[in-house]
C-alpha cells in the first residue's frame, strides 16, 4: 500500500471516529498521532527537512526596482542519471534557461490544476448538483492579472 493510500485509510478513520467534521489537515493529524496511526520513519527525516527548506526559499520575497514583491528562488526540473530532480536558485543569479525552464514548469502545474478543476467542477455538475444552476468553470485569468496588477500598483503608491 502506498504512503497516499496508508494516509487516505487515516482520513477515513478520523471521518469514522466521530471526531469533527470537516476537518484542519492538523485536527486531523493530531488526532492519527495521539491514535498511533502515524509516525515518522528516521529515513524520512532528511525528506522533511528538505521540505522545510524548500518552504523557506518558496517565502523569500524582495521588492524589485519597480516595487513589485517577487519571490526569488526558483526550482527547475533537471534529468539526473536518468531521474527527474528539482534544483533551486536565485532569479537574480540564474542562467536565462533554469529561469525559462522554471516558468515552463509552473506554467504547466497552474495547466494542470485548472483541468483538474474543471474535471471537478463538470463531475459535481454531472452527478451531485441537486440545484440545477450548475456551476461555471471561468479559466481566462486577464481579467483577475489586470486587476490584482491594478491592486499591486496602489499598494505601491500608497
Amino acid at each position: 500500500m502506498s504512503l497516499i493510500e496508508q494516509n487516505q485509510r487515516i482520513i477515513a478513520k478520523y471521518r469514522a471516529s466521530g471526531e469533527q467534521w470537516p476537518a484542519t489537515k492538523v485536527q486531523i493529524a493530531r488526532w492519527a498521532i495521539e491514535k498511533k496511526l502515524w509516525d515518522i520513519h528516521p529515513s524520512k527525516v532528511v525528506r522533511q527537512c528538505a521540505d522545510q527548506i524548500a518552504e523557506a526559499m518558496r517565502e523569500e520575497y524582495i521588492d524589485d526596482p519597480q516595487g513589485r514583491r517577487v519571490r526569488v528562488k526558483h526550482a527547475a526540473p533537471y534529468e539526473a542519471q536518468r531521474k527527474l530532480e528539482f534544483r533551486w536558485d536565485d532569479m537574480r543569479t540564474a542562467p536565462h534557461v533554469h529561469m525559462e525552464t522554471s516558468f515552463a514548469h509552473t506554467r504547466q502545474q497552474l495547466v494542470s490544476q485548472c483541468h483538474q478543476l474543471k474535471i471537478a467542477i463538470d463531475s459535481y455538475n454531472d452527478n451531485w448538483n441537486k440545484t440545477g444552476r450548475p456551476i461555471q468553470g471561468w479559466f481566462d485569468f486577464r481579467d483577475d492579472l489586470t486587476e490584482l496588477e491594478l491592486e499591486a500598483k496602489q499598494s505601491r503608491a500608497a
